[in-house]
């Protein structure tokens, strides 16, 4: 430790710690939270520091890191952050402390080895300046030594030791004033006991209940959180959907929360109290003081501490839940940002609706807009042959392949109308396909869309974000704001920062994953990629358009204001089919191209031969084309990539089909057997959106024949399951389903995890209450168990918790 160390026996200078000392405090920390070696920490972090970004990291510095993937990259950018402000927290504390003359070795111990936020502050909390407090006028009244005296000497009769501080000309009247006085000095003292409070918040974190009740004549505002109108759970064990229903229950006014012990009251005194008292060795033995005493003991509990740390756990529950939450949502956009693209087809986008007809699009292979229509064939207006018609001269002109119908309102009416027309070109390679439409409103109506389409209605720029995005989903969702998707749990009541930055971690993270085709991405796609912003990605984006489509890689440096340090970042991130060198269509990085060619030659082949030869490949032992340049891991990453370039990591096209005649909730029956598309997934289980406007839920217990911790060790959000109606509850919209074809329909087991989904959560996409997502994307906004639900040191495990890759 560099810090500077006087002989004073009781106050000391702030030790100055060197950026060097707090950078390995800070790696020893990550190192051991990840469980991984100090000197990646360091090279990782040098690389961070130094503008590198996650993607190009953990795929082209390897050998610096260890092999850190972008999941352990992620947690170490986020702790690095949370560390970072700890130092710079922990240097006030220190110098504000000293400035006071109170900084002695033991405390500066204690303050240099707090590991938390929350465990600095505590230690901070005596040396704090705050407004005046009663204690402090206590003690300016001289009645400090009033208050030691009893406490070291419980024989000592308070009132008559409280006699001799009676003073009139320091407002203390008489000897109630004096004891009331001594009483607030060691109320303080108790409740800034660091190692007390840490004690007792354990406690309360570990054996406490959280005990919601409904608020007084709130029975019909509050009947969606009737769940919790008389609920206790454990508070460390609260899940994060029941938690944030709980919390958004109280921030509503439906619902009072408190923080209690089991039993506490029956017993004869507070656990607490008994804690506090037992800290300071404070006991009841009948003597003169220890009544007094007991006194003081009650009310540090009751007006000190228990408030305080109540609202304290509750905010820890809070943040705990949030993390899950986020961490939920982004595991889902995961998903959805990497579902199966149909691919370079002509598409239709249907947009449905009813008295205002479907809005039409249609876009060519490469995602252009070509042509569009409004047809009128549901009610009020019943144009059903017209509408037919249409879509069939349209299907035709355009040599269309693919219909895509949005899952808004309407949806499987306008589903029968497709199906209609692939009566009539049975000739035809057509399909029709319901698209998930949450977050088509928000990019129609996006300044993007505007500059995109400025000649088009807003409703036909919907249209057309629901073609483009069956062919390409990660291509179109990339326009929208990824908070707007809406395939997360009580999105609007976690911490807005801390959702975004997750949130666009995952979208830069799956855009790079898969790679952007140079010559045919949107700027808006451009600017996810590593090393590029929105500004690089129009300059890009213009500089094509003025001068045709990119030959090579390199011909980026001729972009304005894209020097080479961006391009190191972004080039093998870039892939351009048929261009001048074969190796830019791949994930090669262009730095080691030569590596490549020097492989070609060694072999006597040439660079196009080698792509794909996987029997040759085969034979390259990787161990012997190391250099300075290149390691193993990175020599072993070419040649795979060489097996199959540009390989893209996306799952094979399907697509679930709807049963026909089942289109409402009053459709289904129980023992039902259909096919759906996973939209949700959470902690307690899956929403499956069956073709009904409300999606079911299976919930975690009938994933699987055998026992899941983890919903998503089974499905994941875009999958196509089959699925079993248990049970139908059309007055609260609900819909239980399960993957268990052996399960019976109105067996105890199916009825309990009917009432177990969600604990209020449901699975609509927005039109009727809340749970998966709606157009506008909007999701588990205002229902108390809403769309289901689905990152201190509490915050570092739950973050390990959450992210740390599934076995």
């Amino acid at each position: 430790m560099d810090a500077t160390v006087t002989d004073a026996t009781t106050s000391r200078p702030a030790p100055t710690l060197s950026p060097a000392t707090t950078a390995r405090r800070i790696q020893q920390a990550l190192a051991g939270e990840l469980g991984v070696r100090e000197e990646q920490i360091s090279a990782t972090v040098e690389l961070l520091d130094g503008g590198a970004t996650v993607p190009f990291i953990s795929r082209y510095r390897k050998e610096a890191t260890g092999g850190l993937d972008d999941t352990q990259m992620r947690l170490l950018e986020e702790r690095l952050r949370y560390l970072r402000e700890l130092e710079d927290r922990r240097q006030v504390v220190l110098e504000s402390i000293a400035e006071q003359n109170k900084l002695d070795a033991v405390l500066e111990r204690d303050i240099l080895a707090a590991d938390s936020k929350q465990r600095l502050e505590d230690l901070y909390l005596p040396y704090r300046k705050k407004r005046r407090t009663k204690a402090q006028i206590a003690r300016e009244a001289g009645l400090e030594p009033l208050a030691d005296a009893l406490l070291a000497d419980p024989t000592l009769d308070p009132e008559a030791q409280a006699a001799r501080y009676v003073d009139a000309g320091k407002d203390v009247a008489d000897t109630k004033a004096a004891l009331d006085g001594a009483k607030q000095v060691l109320m303080e003292r108790f409740a800034e006991d660091a190692a007390l409070v840490g004690r007792l918040r354990q406690r309360l974190w570990d054996d406490g209940i959280l005990s919601a009740r409904m608020m007084k004549g709130k029975e019909q505002e509050g009947a969606k959180f009737s769940d919790y109108f008389e609920h206790d759970e454990a508070l460390h064990k609260a899940p994060s959907h029941r938690a944030l229903a709980m919390l958004r229950g109280r921030n509503e006014g439906i619902l009072s929360l408190a923080l209690k012990l089991p039993d506490e009251d029956e017993l004869p005194r507070h656990p607490m109290e008994g804690a506090i008292a037992h800290h300071f060795t404070i006991e009841d033995h009948g003597r003169a003081a220890d009544r007094w005493l007991k006194e003081v003991v009650r009310w540090t509990w009751r007006v000190k501490l228990y408030t305080h740390l109540e609202s304290e756990l509750v905010g820890r529950l809070r943040e705990r839940a949030e993390l899950e939450a986020i961490q939920v949502f982004a595991d889902n956009l995961k998903d959805l940002l990497l579902a199966a693209p149909a691919g370079p087809k002509a598409t239709m986008g249907l947009d449905p609706g009813l008295r205002t007809g479907v809005k039409i699009a249609v876009v060519d292979a490469t995602g252009k807009y070509v042509d569009q229509a409004t047809i009128y064939p549901h009610p009020p207006h019943n144009r059903w042959d017209a509408s037919v018609a249409e879509l069939v001269r349209l299907v035709e002109r355009h040599d269309v392949e693919l219909l895509a119908i949005g899952n808004g309102t309407a949806s499987r009416e306008t589903d029968k109308l497709a199906a209609d027309v692939l009566t009539r070109l049975t000739g035809r390679r057509l399909q029709k396909v319901i698209v998930n439409e949450a977050g088509a409103s928000i990019y129609s109506a996006s300044e993007y869309a505007a500059r995109e389409f400025p000649d088009l209605d807003v409703t036909i720029r919907g249209a057309v974000s629901i073609a483009r995005r069956l062919q390409d989903p990660l291509g179109e969702l990339v326009k929208i704001e990824p908070k707007s998707i809406g395939v997360g749990q009580y999105q609007h009541d976690v911490s807005q920062v801390q959702l975004g930055r997750s949130l666009e971690a995952v979208v830069e993270d799956c855009v790079n994953g898969v790679g952007v085709d140079l010559n045919m991405a949107s700027s808006a796609l451009l600017s996810r990629v590593a090393g590029l912003n929105t500004t690089l990605a129009e300059n890009i984006v213009a500089h094509r358009d003025a001068n045709g489509r990119f030959g090579s890689r390199k011909e980026l440096l001729k972009v304005s204001r894209l020097g080479p340090r961006t391009f190191e970042q972004c080039a093998g991130f870039l892939r351009i089919a048929a261009g001048d060198n074969p190796l830019d269509a791949s994930a090669v990085h262009p730095e080691a191209y030569s590596l490549v060619e020097r492989i070609a030659k060694i072999h006597g082949r040439d660079l196009p031969s080698l792509l794909g030869d996987s029997s040759f490949l085969r034979t390259v032992k990787p161990a012997e084309f190391i250099d300075e340049n290149f390691g193993l891991p990175t020599v072993t990453d070419i040649l795979r990539e060489l097996d199959k370039p540009g390989r893209d990591p996306r799952p094979e096209f399907r697509f679930a089909e709807f049963k026909d005649g089942v289109e409402k909730l009053k459709d289904l029956e129980p023992g039902m057997k259909l096919e759906g598309v996973v939209t949700n997934v959470t902690h307690f289980g899956a929403f499956i959106d069956i073709g009904v406007h409300q999606d079911g839920l299976v919930h975690i217990s009938a994933l699987s024949e055998k026992f899941v911790s983890d919903p998503r060790e089974v499905v994941k959000a875009g999958d196509i399951v089959t699925v079993k109606v248990m049970e139908v509850d059309i007055p609260r919209a609900r819909i239980a389903l399960s993957m268990r074809m052996s399960d019976t329909p109105g067996s105890k087991e199916s009825r309990n995890e009917g009432r177990r989904g969600g604990d209020g959560a449901n699975g609509s996409r927005g039109r009727q209450t809340t749970g998966g997502q709606n157009r506008s994307g909007n999701a588990g906004g205002n229902q108390a168990g809403g769309g289901a639900a689905p990152a201190n040191n509490a915050m570092a495990a739950a973050l390990l918790n959450a992210r740390k890759p599934k076995s």
